[in-house]
């Protein structure tokens, strides 16, 4: 069965929009959807809630389609998928990752 990870985060005030989605565009997204355990990655941008003017709790929501968690597990521990997990780390606050297996 297939796993979809989802990925909750906020920008560290020190990161702008801009260096961050650079980053998302150039080198996150490309590699992510490289690694042969994976189905589809996507990176979504916040912009509002449903029926409310209040802030989105988080401004950024990521989709990993994992077709194999074992190869996943080793795909994300090579030395490149390790210095974007660092980069993205250190630009991202309130990270959250749920695994998710979906129903039906």
């Amino acid at each position: 069965m297939a796993t979809k990870i989802v990925a909750l985060f906020n920008l560290k005030p020190e990161i702008s929009v801009e260096d961050y989605e650079a980053w998302a565009l150039a080198t996150d997204i490309p590699t992510v959807n490289g690694l042969n355990s994976v189905d589809e990655f996507a990176v979504f941008k916040s912009v509002g809630l449903l029926g409310s003017d209040d802030k989105p709790p988080y401004a950024y929501i990521e989709t990993i389609d994992v077709n194999d968690m074992d190869g996943f597990g080793g795909e994300v521990g090579t030395e490149t998928m390790q210095k974007i997990a660092g980069e993205f780390q250190a630009m991202t606050d309130d990270l959250v990752f749920i695994l998710t297996d979906k129903l039906g």
